[in-house]
Order: structure tokens, then sequence, then C-alpha cells
């Protein structure tokens, strides 16, 4: 069992903390973004592509081109962003089995792990961007 994100998502977090704090209007080049989230340029692509699909971020190739934040923090939970990168949450699988739970009634598992998923999509979907990197600003 594996209750993290993964690494794609943890940079994904960090881009877009980085380009919110950028200039409004101003591009991020990747070689920079790469650099400030600590990846690499040839994975940078790879962790942005899901923003740009879902509309978190644009993209714009050639020498002053880079990635810029189109969303408002403000408008934006951490439940989304992790699910645009990781994808759905499955609330169906069964712990035990990986997949349907096959009878309900019988699983020792199914209700409290239904219980402790949803706490945990309702703890990330209450948390909304803007206030998670302004605590994260004050505490570094």
């Amino acid at each position: 069992m594996h209750l993290g994100i993964s690494r794609k998502t943890e940079l994904a977090l960090k881009a877009i903390s980085v380009l919110s704090s950028t200039a409004a209007g101003q591009s991020v080049p990747g070689r920079e973004l790469a650099e400030q989230i600590g990846t690499t340029t040839r994975f940078l692509p790879q962790v942005m592509k899901p923003l740009v699909n879902h509309k978190y971020a644009t993209s714009s190739p050639g020498p002053s081109g880079g990635y810029r934040l189109a969303i408002d923090l403000t408008d934006t939970t951490l439940l989304q962003v992790i699910e645009a990168i990781e994808g759905p949450f499955d609330l169906g699988k069964c712990i035990s089995t990986g997949g349907p739970c096959p009878d309900q009634a019988s699983c020792a598992l199914h209700i409290p792990w239904t219980r402790a998923k949803t706490a945990v999509l309702t703890e990330l979907g209450s948390v909304m961007l803007d206030v998670m990197y302004q605590s994260s600003e004050s505490e570094g």
C-alpha cells in the first residue's frame, strides 16, 4: 500500500509555487524552472504537460518562451492538482483485493478504508493553493 504522492506530483507542486512567485505576465524558462524545482530539463516536460493540459499553466516555445501560471491559486485545491497529475482517486478499489470489493459486507477493511479515503480526499479538497503556499513561505 502506498499513501503518498509521486515525485512528478511533488515537482508539479513546486513548479506552481515558483510560477506563482513570478511577476505577472512573465514566463519562466524551462531550464530555470527545472533548476528551481530540482529536476532535469529532460524530465520537466513530463512534469509540466499535465499542468498545461489541465490549464493550470501555459507554455510558450522558443528562446523567449517558458512557463506561466494560468490559474488563480484562490480557486484551486491541492486535490485538483494532485488528480491532474496522478489521475482521479479510485474510491471503489478494495485494499484487500486491489479491485472492486467483492463483498462489502464481509470485507473487514471496507468500512474503515472507505472512511479513511473519504477523510483524505476531504482534507486535500479543502486546501486552497494560495493558503498552502502562504503557509510554506512563512515556515521557510
